[in-house]
């Protein structure tokens, strides 16, 4: 993989010109000072574009002097500025790109006819004389010209091919055709930029520039790529003006991954950087990444389904086409929710210590379902805290919860109705207490039969959220045994219902076996 940022033709790679510090700061809510527009463009360089367009120059004196900072601080890309064809415009980017160890000039003029006629107020012969008269201009600064004629997709084909010659005539040689709404289809883009090549003559690299109104902004790249496009425009997390650009970092993973289709294309991107460059951009720009976007989103190699987590565990490739180390995103995420299986729960907690087999593990997964049953995803401190809950100890439960239902308020008396299987008879008991905590457990002791004092309680969240477990820890003391109980819930007072009836449960083993009250009381066995 070349790290090379070389911006003449090749048919193996393609040049990666970023567009995110110009079009992608044009989306809605985004205003990076220039401090954050260097930050994003020594990142970009990093990453390894070919090409950054830092800005629009005369578009504001804070967007000049952000596009001259990156032109004297960032060196490696090309450093380009975008302008319109109006002699002042190219001047004024000329001036903000100079210092650059190597810059280009980015000339535009629109070719639909509904943008000459009610954007520009031109005629067809006007914006031809505009375009020779810009990109000649920008020719005379540099050698490096690149023109667009703007909303390419909805234009005329022979006049828009007529710029286009004007252009390469006048010193342009980079011809991008931007779909500026995102108006084209894949096959119907793909051939008008090769018709351009048949057309326009002259010594020129062809680009594209896709907006993803209809979501097809790299399908219609790509398509473009496979029929002779060496440039593409894109942009960080796929932003830009309405719906975005294309995103880098789909480009250039599909092209990488599908090499087989694409001949062997490939571009000069260090692909383990992208998911930092996706963070940072995400961070300065405000813009959150979608969870499920591709490539850099944090659930791009994230398993939840049990079946795929089974595949995953087994051989990554089954259910990865890319390895998430090779775009910086780590290894591949299992996370542990209601759609989890038996195996993927036991790798998880074998990678954090507890190896369990048997009987221990299907009491451990039959509470994990229950939790996740509530819970989106459960943490690693929520399964130590499952865990400790399940195995601390190897008592029999002869009282195990069936049901639960609390009541209470500021203006009624809190009320609780517990239902316990016990011996595979069903056991229900209602009680009110001072408070719906209390009441259930006035409800366990009336049901359990078994009365005693509550000499310690403690209630600990196990993580943030409004979805956080609640990790209840209580001592209960019965004729002169005093034993511990641990529960674990979404709510509260379940927690503390099932801590209870731990304790319960190993007052009733001690009565039963004559056991030495503290050898019950210590931790059992995890396998």
């Amino acid at each position: 993989m070349s790290s090379t940022s070389d911006t003449t033709a090749n048919n193996d790679r393609v040049i990666i010109f970023d567009t995110t510090l110009r079009d992608g700061e044009q989306s809605p809510g985004i205003s990076l000072d220039q401090g954050e527009k260097v930050e994003i463009a020594e990142q970009l360089a990093r990453l390894g574009v070919d090409v950054i367009e830092a800005g629009f120059p005369i578009a504001s004196q804070g967007d000049f002097e952000s596009v001259q900072a990156i032109a004297k601080s960032v060196r490696g890309p090309v450093i380009c500025g975008l302008s319109r064809t109006a002699l002042g415009d190219v001047d004024r980017c000329w001036e903000a790109i100079e210092s650059a160890e190597r810059r280009r000039i980015h000339v535009f003029i629109a070719t639909s006819e509904t943008h000459m006629k009610h954007k520009l107020r031109m005629t067809p012969d006007q914006v031809k004389a505009e375009a020779a008269s810009g990109v000649a201009r920008a020719r005379s600064y540099t050698e490096d010209v690149e023109f667009s004629p703007e909303d390419a997709s909805r234009s005329d084909f022979d006049f828009m091919c007529e710029v286009l010659q004007i252009a390469v005539d006048n010193g342009a040689t980079t011809l991008n055709i931007p779909d500026t709404v995102g108006f084209a289809v894949p096959q119907e883009y793909a051939e008008r930029l090769a018709n351009v090549r048949k057309v326009v003559k002259g010594d020129y690299i062809i680009s594209t520039h896709c907006h993803n109104d209809l979501g097809m902004a790299v399908a219609n790249s790509l398509a473009a790529v496979q029929l002779g496009a060496r440039q593409v425009e894109c942009a960080i997390n796929g932003l830009g003006e309405r719906a975005g650009n294309a995103a880098l970092e789909e480009i250039v993973m599909a092209l990488r991954t599908r090499s087989d289709y694409f001949g062997g294309i490939d571009t000069g991107i260090k692909s383990e950087e992208l998911a930092r460059t996706s963070r940072l951009v995400s961070r300065l720009t405000a813009y959150p990444v979608q969870y499920n976007k591709a490539v850099v989103g944090r659930n791009a190699f994230a398993h939840e389904s049990g079946i795929h987590q089974h595949g995953v565990l087994n051989e990554r490739t089954t259910y990865e086409i890319m390895d998430p180390a090779a775009v910086g995103q780590g290894e591949s995420k299992i996370v542990l929710g209601k759609h989890s299986g038996r195996h993927a729960f036991a790798d998880t907690l074998k990678k954090m210590g507890y190896d369990l087999h048997g009987d221990a593990l299907n009491q451990v997964f039959a509470r994990f379902k229950e939790l996740a049953d509530r819970k989106v995803e459960l943490s690693d401190a929520d399964l130590e805290a499952l865990v400790a809950e399940e195995m601390g100890d190897t008592v029999r439960y002869a009282f195990s919860l069936v049901s639960l239902d609390s009541h209470g308020g500021s203006s009624s008396t809190p009320t609780a109705t517990i239902v316990l299987d016990h011996d595979g008879k069903k056991i229900e008991a209602t009680a009110a207490g001072s408070g719906m905590v209390d009441a259930a457990c006035a409800a366990i002791r009336q049901a359990t039969g078994i009365e005693g004092t509550l000499t310690d309680y403690a209630v600990t969240s196990v993580t943030g959220g409004v979805d956080a477990l609640a990790d209840v820890a209580l001592r209960f003391e019965v004729d002169g045994v005093s034993m511990p109980g641990r529960g674990l819930s979404t709510d509260v007072v379940e927690a503390s219902a099932r801590a209870l009836l731990n304790a319960l449960n190993r007052i009733v083993r001690v009565r039963d076996t004559g056991e030495d009250p503290t050898a019950v009381s210590r931790p059992g066995s995890l396998s």
